[in-house]
């Protein structure tokens, strides 16, 4: 068996557990796993990250700074686009098959004895993403990394990856998602999320409500942690639009970083790094070292962040953005209309059922000219008829189609009857996913609406 055949058993072996929205309120099934691992998350830093929207990205963006200083990393996120092997990355790249593998033989002598013991006790056996974390966790042991830049799955407090001690814990923007599991306001929402913060931690966080803002200083008050605030300790002084990019000006916690190019479009992106270099500022030196303006270019240029405003065609431009709430397809927004200058936009739609489509529909109203409704590949899919309406009802010219393939054809043979006209896919992750392996398979960089 080849190293890809095993890497692909692990994935079906985790394919078939109970999925990664099989979610209950606790983490000890997690950590009966690691214990008889010897806790491998115990052998390197970590950095976690929780918050609502902008998690990927940050950590992204942590990792490659963090890397840049010389340290070995190791980066697990969540969904991925393509491959599994996405959602662990040793010093910036996927995991090696061979080394996935590896790690799941550790992993897999115990797991049936955890399994037996849990239907034992009248509960599920272990989860796709208790699993999946666990393989994480011993595979960046097993690299050895220095640090591990960790982002949750969903919430925080109960999360499985709440089994590691985070030294810095980074919250991003908290804002209404899974109402259904993790609470009914930003409040209660941001007190799971707040969970992360261990005793003695390092917290930075970005701009929130004050009612969620109030709730992480309660929180880090009682954990004896340390917190630093967008807007308060650090900020985004600047954003200037540059080929590629933009250019920055940070206010960091130790340093000021003026003209600081990143290679992704939305100030909501600049927001994201300055969150990052003040994580950084604190994991590196409690907040009191400056990162080095070299050390801090290498990085900064090499950021990517798959399916977030990433240019996939060309003649007509086409992106895409994983946007899959309100605060999310906001951002998405701001970002087109800071960062183009098309006058027209072609928006291809799709979303999952447990997500609040009518308030997806209402933040991307302004910017879209053409709405192009579809369904995600997935058994959690959205009604598309009932987008459409939605849509229909905000005032928007719509069409709904049977799949992305469709919808995108049209959509890009709309846009390219004018140069003032683009086309952006959005509204799930899963959606994202697709719209990238339909843009490489059909060439559209190549330019030209039927390439």
């Amino acid at each position: 068996m080849t190293d890809r055949e095993r890497a692909d058993a692990v994935y079906a072996a985790l394919l078939d557990r109970a999925g990664e929205r099989w979610v209950q309120p606790r983490i000890e099934r997690t950590q009966r796993v690691l214990d008889l691992l010897d806790n491998p998350q115990r052998t390197y830093r970590v950095v976690h990250i929780t918050g609502t929207n902008g998690k990927t990205s940050t950590a992204r963006m942590i990792e490659a700074l963090v890397r840049a200083h010389g340290l070995r990393t190791g980066l697990f996120t969540s969904p991925h686009l393509d491959r599994f092997t996405e959602r662990i990355l040793v010093d910036g790249e996927p995991i090696d098959d061979a080394a996935v593998a590896d790690a799941w033989d550790e992993i897999d002598p115990f797991v049936g004895m955890i399994d037996a013991e849990l239907v034992a006790e009248g509960e599920d056996p272990l989860t796709f993403f208790e699993l999946l974390t666990v393989l994480a966790f011993v595979a960046f042991a097993d690299a050895p990394v220095d640090v591990a830049v960790v982002e949750v799955g969903m919430g925080g407090s109960w999360d499985s990856t709440n089994t590691a001690d985070g030294d810095v814990a980074v919250l991003t923007p908290v804002g209404m998602d899974h109402a259904d599991r993790l609470g009914e306001t930003p409040a209660e929402i941001a007190t799971v999320k707040a969970g992360i913060v261990k005793d003695g931690a390092l917290v930075v966080s970005a701009r929130q409500d004050t009612e969620v803002e109030a709730v992480i200083r309660a929180t880090a008050t009682a954990r004896g942690a340390r917190v630093a605030f967008e807007g308060r300790e650090f900020a985004l002084t600047e954003a200037r639009l540059a080929v590629g990019g933009q250019q920055l000006t940070v206010q960091g916690l130790a340093g000021r970083y003026e003209g600081a190019y990143l290679p992704v479009y939305g100030s909501h992106q600049g927001r994201n790094a300055a969150l990052a270099i003040a994580a950084v500022e604190m994991l590196l030196g409690a907040g009191g070292r400056a990162i080095a303006e070299d050390v801090l270019a290498e990085a900064l240029t090499v950021v990517t962040s798959p399916g977030r405003l990433q240019l996939l065609g060309t003649a007509p431009t086409v992106l895409v953005d994983a946007a899959h709430n309100p605060h999310g397809a906001a951002a998405l927004a701001t970002a087109l209309r800071e960062s183009f200058a098309f006058e027209e936009w072609g928006v291809v739609l799709g979303v999952l059922a447990d997500k609040d489509a009518a308030g997806i529909v209402a933040a991307l109203a302004p910017i879209a000219t053409r709405v192009f409704v579809t369904a995600p590949a997935s058994d959690r899919a959205g009604d598309p008829d009932a987008l459409a309406d939605l849509a229909e009802a905000a005032g928007l010219d719509v069409t709904v189609h049977g799949d992305l393939p469709t919808a995108a054809d049209e959509a890009r043979a709309w846009a390219v009857e004018s140069a003032q006209r683009a086309v952006v896919i959005a509204g799930s992750v899963v959606l994202a996913g697709e719209a990238i392996a339909v843009s490489v398979a059909e060439g559209w960089k190549r330019g030209g609406a039927d390439a």
